[in-house]
């Protein structure tokens, strides 16, 4: 677990009481709201549609008991008793009051959390995979380089004005989870010749273009990452539109000066870039990776687990569904999904974070990680743990069976919240697990990710679902784009728009009939909907979504 060091959260009560000054000026009018926005927005604060909302990062998704706990304390005395996951591994609060977020940045110091480029233009949150430390493909920890990333941008003073946001994503396993090829930068954890380095990935994004990153380095070698990172937003910040926000991002900058062109001025750059970098850097990261030693693993037989699995269906399904493998026999990480059916994907209450927290330090080894897609992993729980474990998360309502079944959706807020959203997302997603989990035909779908944005700019990152849903204004009536074929893992793909859009009322009977149609397509249980798609293409599904169009 990380060790989080006094200098850090000097550093950020002293940012808490910087922005406690600024409130104060524009409560009292010495500031106005075009002048403050900039102010707030580089501290993590957006106007919604009905209040402030206050994003917390929670770097590279890697919090701890106490860090959660103070999440829950602002959920009850700040907010409504809950907090929403987000796909950038932070917590939003949607209905804090102005003149209360420095108290809640002054509380989240106490436990060396803040809201520190959460927003503005500049390096947001690095994410990575939520099984960092504990996977059985992995190749490194990728946490150490995330945090040598993340300390490194903070206030890094050249980068706080960039064209447009810019987004890090690392992924340390011989699969990619932190989807690489949708940010801005990717990097993935190889080895070659005996030596760690990364594959450097360049110019990917979702939003109202999206695009699929670029391999601007296959081998770079661990000890240019700092200098070839900065190099690369070096680059983009000299070149990057500012004329036009919607065409301000790297991916934009890429694709109309050419990835060769871009190359050669970002390998250029690095040259330079390199010779100031004398050291330090690497000294850090090997401090990093000491404040991320692996816990002390115990040595323990598993056979009640086992024998609880023969005795409980209801434990053996939410085994087989919530569990990833871990890279120490014994163990296992678990999955808790904030998706049970009926409730907001990704929200979290209160009471439910204070339980996590207990949880993680009796059966967790005291870490906890938020998921991009809106759930909590509990990286480290041996197995003999695992029928306690889930009894208390049955009790609770989090031991719902479904990661990464049709239920397990993830959302964006949407209309229900942002002003930025022209449909709502929320309520489309608690009908569609509502209405695959009454008809009994979750397990027999299998593997299946979905995903809703509210608007073009895919906080729910529906371009990347298997199928993603995408909600939009048309003359005043909230209208639905079925997107299919997406991923962002094994082999990254950008879903394309099947047709006509939907009413909100027919979402459901439509995806219905999409996967009643993948049911009878499918050459046996094992091929998961993404399979059945790549194998036959989407004509028959497109004929299963408009089924008058193809029997005109």
């Amino acid at each position: 677990m990380f060790d989080i060091r006094p200098v850090e959260t000097d550093y950020v009560r002293h940012r808490a009481q910087q922005f406690r000054d600024q409130v104060a000026r524009r409560l009292d009018g010495s500031l106005t709201e075009e002048e403050f926005r900039p102010l707030r927005l580089m501290n993590g604060v957006y106007l919604q549609l009905h209040a402030y909302m206050l994003r917390i990062a929670i770097p590279y998704g890697t919090i701890n008991p106490d860090q959660m706990r103070m999440l829950a304390h602002l959920a009850q005395n700040y907010d409504k008793g809950y907090g929403h996951w987000t796909t950038r591994q932070n917590i939003q609060f949607n209905w804090p009051k102005l003149v209360e977020i420095p108290d809640m940045l002054d509380d989240l110091a106490k436990v060396g959390l803040h809201a520190i480029q959460t927003s503005g233009n500049t390096i947001r949150n690095v994410t990575t995979d939520s099984f960092a430390g504990a996977a059985k493909d992995e190749i490194a920890d990728p946490r150490p380089y995330a945090e040598l990333l993340r300390s490194w941008s903070t206030d890094h003073a050249e980068f706080q004005w960039l064209p447009r946001k810019f987004k890090i994503a690392i992924s340390g396993g011989a699969r990619d989870r932190a989807l690489v090829a949708a940010h801005d930068i990717g990097l993935r954890l190889i080895e070659r010749d005996g030596r760690t380095g990364f594959e450097v990935w360049v110019g990917g994004g979702l939003g109202r273009t999206p695009v699929l990153g670029q391999v601007i380095r296959d081998f770079l070698p661990e000890e240019d990452l700092l200098p070839y990172v900065e190099a690369i937003i070096s680059t983009y910040n000299l070149s990057g539109r500012r004329d036009n926000k919607y065409k301000a991002r790297i991916k934009i900058t890429v694709m109309e000066r050419g990835l060769d062109v871009f190359k050669a001025e970002t390998e250029e750059e690095f040259i330079r870039r390199r010779r100031d970098f004398h050291g330090a850097d690497r000294e850090a990261l090997a401090i990093f990776r000491d404040r991320f030693a692996a816990p002390e693993f115990r040595d323990a037989p598993v056979t009640g687990f086992e024998a609880e699995r023969q005795a409980n269906p209801a434990f053996r399904s939410w085994t087989d569904t919530n569990l990833h493998d871990h890279r120490i026999n014994g163990y296992a990480s678990v999955i808790v999904t904030f998706k049970a059916p009926g409730a907001t994907p990704g929200d979290a209450s209160a009471d439910q974070m204070r339980l996590l927290a207990d949880l993680a330090e009796k059966y967790g080894h005291a870490d906890l990680r938020i998921s991009h897609d809106q759930n909590v992993v509990l990286p480290h729980v041996h197995k003999s743990d695992l029928p306690a474990l889930y009894l208390a998360l049955r009790e609770a309502g989090l031991a719902t069976a479904n990661a990464g079944l049709t239920s397990d959706i993830i959302a964006c807020p949407g209309m229900d919240y942002c002003t930025l959203a022209t449909a709502r997302s929320i309520p489309i997603a608690q009908e569609i697990a509502e209405h695959f989990r009454a008809k009994g035909l979750e397990e027999e779908i299998g593997k299946l990710n979905i995903r809703i944005s509210g608007c073009i700019n895919a906080c729910g990152h529906h371009h990347l679902g298997h199928i993603g849903i995408l909600g939009l204004d048309r003359a005043g009536v909230e209208n639905y784009q079925i997107t299919l074929g997406g991923d962002g893992y094994d082999i990254p793909a950008i879903g394309q728009r099947a047709g006509a859009g939907f009413p909100a009322e027919e979402v459901v009977p439509a995806i219905d009939r999409l996967l009643t149609a993948y049911l009878e397509l499918r050459e046996d249980p094992s091929e998961r909907f993404l399979d059945a798609y790549r194998r036959l293409g989407p004509a028959p599904f497109k004929a299963a979504l408009y089924p008058e169009v193809a029997h005109a």
